[in-house]
């Protein structure tokens, strides 16, 4: 079975950078597409970025467009989230997830997920 593991949070400063990694283990990601979330304390888990499982698609998120960049490697196996100009606003526990999702930032639709990551504005 897919299991994932985030990694590569940590404290950053406003405007810092951080790279997020997505490893999966059990099972390929090459059958999947993954998405990214995050959620912040008190509100609900959003949709930030999306990798098809071709990898030819990358959807985003308004609030970090042109900020955050996904990537994946040539196998899968990892899928990264680079976040530049990080704002206090980005913080919360970002999770990676799986799936064959219709509509991406819709997390029911997604069957693996990572215990995820934090990252904390330290300002």
């Amino acid at each position: 079975q897919l299991q994932l593991a985030e990694s590569g949070g940590g404290l950053v400063q406003p405007g810092g950078s951080l790279r997020l990694s997505c490893a999966a283990s059990g099972s390929p990601l090459s059958g999947y597409a993954v998405g990214w979330f995050r959620q912040a304390p008190g509100k609900e888990r959003e949709g930030v970025s999306f990798i098809s499982r071709s990898g030819l698609t990358m959807m985003y998120a308004d609030s970090v467009k042109g900020r955050f960049t996904i990537s994946g490697d040539g196998a899968k196996k990892m899928v990264y989230l680079q976040m530049n100009s990080l704002k206090r606003e980005d913080t919360a526990v970002y999770f990676c997830a799986a799936g064959q999702p219709s509509t991406w930032s819709s997390s029911r639709e997604y069957d693996y997920w990572g215990q995820g990551t934090q990252v904390t504005d330290c300002s």
